[in-house]
């Protein structure tokens, strides 16, 4: 990645990133390789701190994030808040920013958390960008370009998955991101629009098959990954949804787990076991299917976009393909806005991201495709 002179740079280098996790941590790491950014690391685990490399742009600190007034003066030293921590302290951390007249960015796919993210930003006087990681983040960029090639939309699908490549249980399933956040949005109600009609679906449900290069996966729906795709195309889709893509027979034991035995109402049970039956796996890969079809030039057509992205080296260290897209991600967002791409005051939705500029960014160009191509098949209808 090659940096670029201070001069270029618009007051917006001192970064506080929220959550010394496995995303928070390589968020930082890139930033601070960049050589544009100086970061301070802020978690509530002091032993958590101590696992991440030290380096001379990067500053650690020891903070209980659920403590408002010691959040909000370690944000007031920042131009920028990454949030990285889980998704019930989101509220919490935006609203130390906007009192801190700091830029707001976070990843979370959690619906109420982006609506209270949005309350906030229309008093504030910085930018509130929510959403930036992988579904919703760079899969809504990707829709809305594909989009915008049509004169008018019918069907939108999104389609993702975080998978490990050697699955070897009933389930198909590894552990690659957040347990909670695998339980929220296999247990929260989805957000669809059927027949021109917005509305609430269960989890799990409208199950697929597909095949992308010759692999069967199946998708169904899961909560969150629209983003604010359903507010901004309410009227304009006649059907659009966000499904998980996994590989087959992973639902149907998933409805016997929150439907028969009702672990979807015993949460803590479900999260439990999760996090101590599900090995975690660093061997994994991040698998994204967009479909669009609608009307252009007089004609039905359909565009599919798929890419496969794996995990990689990046600093002398190894990791995972959902690290480096969703960290990738939320890093390209925040060289955007600093580079004066993005507005610099409001709420931002990920869909007015131009994809143009988030490929050419030195954080965005891990989404290009190898050999050059968009990724999209025109097929006519």
């Amino acid at each position: 990645m090659i940096g670029r002179s201070r001069s270029e740079w618009c007051g917006m280098n001192r970064v506080a990133v929220i959550g010394a996790g496995q995303i928070g941590d390589l968020i930082a790491t890139l930033l601070v390789e960049s050589g544009d950014y100086d970061v301070t690391l802020l978690d509530s685990s002091e032993n958590q701190l101590a696992r991440i490399r030290d380096h001379p742009r990067l500053s650690k600190s020891h903070l209980d994030v659920a403590d408002t007034l010691a959040l909000q003066a370690a944000v007031e030293r920042h131009d920028v808040v990454v949030n990285s921590a889980p998704y019930h302290l989101t509220e919490s951390i935006a609203r130390a920013a906007a009192e801190g007249c700091a830029h707001y960015l976070d990843l979370t796919e959690d619906v109420a958390s982006t609506r209270a993210v949005s309350t906030l930003a229309i008093n504030g006087n910085s930018t509130f960008i929510p959403q930036c990681g992988l579904a919703p983040g760079i899969v809504s960029i990707l829709a809305a370009d594909i989009a915008r090639e049509f004169e008018e939309l019918d069907t939108v699908k999104l389609k993702v998955g975080a998978l490990p490549r050697y699955p070897c249980n009933a389930l198909s399933y590894n552990l690659t991101w957040s347990p909670e956040g695998v339980v929220n949005e296999y247990c929260n109600p989805c957000t669809v629009i059927f027949d021109g009609q917005r509305m609430q679906a269960p989890p799990l449900e409208q199950r697929e098959l597909l095949f992308i290069d010759g692999v069967q996966y199946e998708s169904f729906n899961t909560s969150g990954g629209l983003g604010s795709l359903a507010s901004t195309w309410d009227g304009k889709v006649r059907n659009l949804s966000y499904q998980s893509i996994r590989y087959p027979g992973h639902a149907t034991i998933m409805r016997a787990l929150l439907r028969d035995l009702g672990l979807s109402n015993r949460r803590e049970l479900l999260l439990d076991m999760f996090a101590h039956s599900l090995p975690v796996t660093n061997q994994d890969v991040v698998v994204i299917f967009i479909e669009v079809s609608g009307s252009r030039d007089g004609r039905l057509e359909q565009v599919t976009y798929t890419n496969r992205i794996y995990g990689r080296e990046f600093a002398g260290r190894d990791y995972t393909a959902i690290q480096l897209c969703t960290a990738s991600s939320a890093c390209a967002v925040l060289d955007l806005l600093a580079d004066g791409h993005i507005q610099s005051r409001g709420f931002v939705r990920q869909e007015d991201i131009p994809l143009p500029d988030f490929l050419a960014n030195r954080f965005g160009h891990i989404f290009r495709k190898d050999d050059g191509a968009t990724g999209q098949q025109a097929e006519v209808m």
